[in-house]
């Protein structure tokens, strides 16, 4: 059973729980870099991870040791810390979680079932159901971009089956509460992107948008106080949430909107994973093995985590003491 984690009272910031990730790749090294960098809100951190990485310190809540190993020992710490981080937020002793890159292929390697952190999240938290919301609260062309990701990470031939009625229907509903409560807008505007090209211009390339997307957002317009939109052709939706006609694009696979968001926002982009009983936000880039230890990797995206989710605690914080 789950229980809802506290809010942050009157006069006391938020305390964020942060995951180094991946041992072996750049985790670590661009928590430190964050943190150091951080003009300072006044949210307290609780590093988890393993001993012996280099965001190691006091503040450390160990899971274990990492002394160097493969893939599998990788990814055994990556979910104990995820799992630790769970719990920590389920408990009450953290606020929110702010999780740094794992390893797809090392969580498979530990004999993980989950292929990545949104459905081992779920699963912890004892949830029915979450949404990937992805976005930048800032680009080069001007406007904010957010997406809300309706499949995630299932193979592309797949995604046609997946989409229902149904489930459009609940994870654009779970985006739009994510979008009320943690990023404050009261009633959130969803433009929906076609499944097919055109959006399948009347039918002719594909009956998604009629069979899945109109009734979805039909039954979104009468459960939630949201407005919704579309379905508008893929290649041109994003520039209305660019142009502040949308807080967020509705998108039914994976690469569809990430392509957009990691063209224009590589450096700030973000992962919230909404439907949780508490914020859980994510840099927007992987493990990046090949330039971990460096000292080039870019900290940006995971000050931009840490920033958005001790917002959306401070924000949920506001709310409490409204009620």
């Amino acid at each position: 059973m789950t229980r809802a984690p506290r809010t942050p009272g009157p006069g006391r910031p938020p305390v964020l729980g942060v995951t180094l990730g991946d041992p072996r790749g750049i985790g670590p090294e661009v928590v430190a870099a964050a943190l150091a960098r951080r003009a300072g809100d006044g949210a307290g951190i609780v590093l988890i991870g393993p001993e012996g990485t280099a965001a190691g310190d006091a503040d450390l809540e160990a899971v274990g040791r990492w002394a160097g190993g493969g893939a599998s020992e990788a990814g055994r710490l990556s979910v104990a810390a995820i799992e630790r981080g769970v719990a920590l937020a389920l408990e009450g002793a953290i606020d929110g979680l702010v999780t740094a890159p794992v390893s797809k292929a090392a969580l498979a390697a530990a004999g993980s079932p989950f292929p990545g952190h949104t459905e081992m999240l779920r699963a912890l938290a004892g949830v029915p159901d979450v949404t990937m919301v992805m976005g930048s609260e800032s680009t080069p062309l001007g406007g904010a971009l957010r997406l809300a990701l309706m499949t995630v990470h299932v193979p592309l031939r797949e995604v046609p089956d997946r989409l229902t009625v149904e489930l459009v229907a609940r994870r654009a509903a779970i985006a739009a509460r994510g979008l009320r409560d943690w990023w404050g807008l009261s009633r959130p505007r969803l433009a929906f992107a076609g499944v097919n090209p055109h959006a399948s211009e009347g039918g002719l390339f594909g009956d998604e948008e009629e069979r899945v997307l109109q009734p979805a957002m039909e039954r979104l317009r009468a459960e939630e106080e949201v407005a919704v939109s579309g379905p508008y052709p893929a290649d041109t939706v994003f520039r209305r949430c660019l142009a502040g006609q949308a807080d967020a694009v509705v998108v039914p696979y994976h690469d569809v909107g990430l392509a957009v968001l990691k063209t224009l926002a590589p450096e700030t982009g973000i992962n919230v994973t909404t439907g949780l009983p508490f914020p859980r936000t994510s840099p927007d880039h992987g493990t990046a093995f090949d330039i971990a230890g460096r000292g080039e990797a870019d900290p940006r995206s995971m000050m931009a985590a840490i920033d958005a989710c001790a917002r959306f605690c401070a924000r949920l914080a506001t709310q409490a003491e409204r009620r």
